[in-house]
């Protein structure tokens, strides 16, 4: 099967190997660049990059002209990378089109488990509609959820609910992330309303319900037994 390519866009070379290794490592290939410029003229002398992960601060032009760029011709995912964790600068990225923002410093481990989750959400992985994990199956084709082999009923946002969940298995989700994920940016409602929607959900896995674990003060995180 043909590898997706990565574009990785940082000015510091130790960051750049750090995470094309781990890339690498999981089968990816990937394409390196030390300036916003070179970033631009690789994506689009290349023409068939697959994601972008990229880095706000840097010389020539800084990420965010990057990524506009890149969102006036291609919709082509983009993870943004920075050492700030200020809230604004989050806010201005999802405005740009950005998929996904993490804050450095970042585990690899979790960069990878980000990248395959945009994959699978995208539609660029070969199992892109079935995902399994614990003991569940949930078919997106089929819009449906076995646990244990058992059917189990759920509606249309406790099904799309549950899928993000096990996409993003081992990943800390906040209900701001779960929120804009799953019931879109455009939603105003209280984010309250995920506590909800995960309470019938646990209760309609039984046992498995349990796979769902509660990060107090912050959200939720899918986690196979051990």
């Amino acid at each position: 099967m043909e590898r997706s390519k990565i574009l990785v866009v940082d000015d510091e070379a130790r960051m750049r190997k750090l995470v094309r290794d781990f890339l690498v490592k999981n089968h990816y290939e990937v394409l390196e660049a030390a300036d916003g410029a070179e970033a631009l003229d690789l994506f689009f002398e290349q023409n068939d990059i697959d994601l972008v992960i990229l880095d706000v601060m840097m010389p020539k032009m800084d990420g965010w002209q990057v990524c506009r760029e890149i969102r006036a011709y291609s919709k082509t995912p983009i993870i943004m990378l920075t050492a700030k964790a200020d809230e604004r600068d989050e806010l201005l990225g999802f405005e740009l089109g950005v998929d996904e923002y993490i804050s450095k410093p970042f585990s690899p481990k979790i960069l990878v488990a980000r990248v395959e989750a945009i994959f699978r959400r995208t539609g660029q992985t070969a199992a892109e509609t079935v995902v399994e994990a614990g003991g569940i199956r949930l078919d997106k084709q089929a819009h449906s959820v076995t646990v244990a082999g058992e059917p189990i009923d759920l509606s249309y946002k406790e099904f799309e609910l549950l899928a993000y969940f096990m996409e993003n298995k081992g990943i800390a989700l906040s209900r701001e992330k779960i929120l804009n994920s799953v019931w879109n940016y455009d939603y105003f409602g209280d984010a309250r309303t995920i506590d909800t929607h995960v309470k019938k959900l646990r209760s309609k896995m039984g046992e498995k319900g349990e796979l769902i674990k509660t990060i107090w003060g912050m959200g939720y995180k899918f986690e196979e037994d051990s």
